[in-house]
């Protein structure tokens, strides 16, 4: 895995949203998905997780910056759940 850190903004995410940040690296490592979005430029990993009921953690990273950056996180209500 590349070197990622994460931005001050996914810090506060975290925090806010009482989202763990073992969850964030857990979705980079074994994404149930990912995907590079067109109109941001930035690799989407989306991951269910058990803890949380099922509900699917979208993780944003920016690959353009060295080192890797997590630009936002959060629990996509548009995803659901999958359990």
């Amino acid at each position: 895995m590349p070197d990622i850190t994460l931005s001050t903004h996914a810090k506060e995410m975290l925090k806010e949203r009482s989202l763990l940040e073992e969850w964030v690296w857990r979705t980079i490592a074994a994404p149930d998905s990912r995907k590079k979005h067109a109109d941001d430029g930035n690799m989407h990993y989306v991951k269910s997780i058990e803890e949380r009921g099922g509900r699917v953690l979208h993780v944003v990273v920016n690959q353009d910056v060295h080192p890797h950056r997590v630009v936002t996180v959060f629990l996509d209500r548009r995803l659901g759940r999958t359990k």
